[in-house]
């Protein structure tokens, strides 16, 4: 499995939001520029999350994006499933039923791929916020973040 860019700016964006005190709304420009993100296809891709469930806008002043639900309900899966991330193997492919090889290889990839979706969809952002966390603090650093 390849991480594209949209899947890769959407966990960072997701991330950032985590951070915000009391998950408080943060303008794109704000999260782009933290993120060293291009702004325009970084408020492409919150648009695809909102749709999903998985943040909310608000309008205003103090306006922006914030997570629509708590860093411990949001998977890495549904953020990838939400900008259409697919972690499918061998789209398409069909073994070829007369070679013992080709079931075998193809069973293989299954597990796999379940094994992977199943990791995908247990790692939440909270896990994620931890994990940077952790290394911060082993780096020395202390408030800079940037996934």
């Amino acid at each position: 499995m390849k991480l594209t860019t949209r899947g890769h700016y959407s966990v960072k964006a997701l991330l950032d939001l985590s951070l915000q005190p009391g998950y408080q709304p943060t303008s794109v420009k704000k999260i782009a520029q933290r993120q060293d993100l291009p702004a325009p296809y970084l408020e492409k891709l919150l648009i695809e999350m909102r749709r999903a469930g998985l943040v909310k806008s608000v309008r205003g002043a103090n306006g922006g994006y914030q997570l629509a639900l708590k860093p411990e309900q949001i998977s890495l899966g549904k953020i990838l499933e939400a900008v259409g991330e697919t972690i499918e193997p061998l789209v398409n492919y069909s073994p070829d039923c007369n070679l013992a090889e080709d079931w075998v290889t193809f069973s293989l990839w299954q597990r796999l791929h379940q094994k992977l979706k199943a990791a995908l969809y247990s790692i939440t952002l909270a896990d994620l916020y931890y994990d940077a966390r952790s290394w911060q603090a082993a780096q020395g650093e202390e408030n800079n973040f940037v996934v």
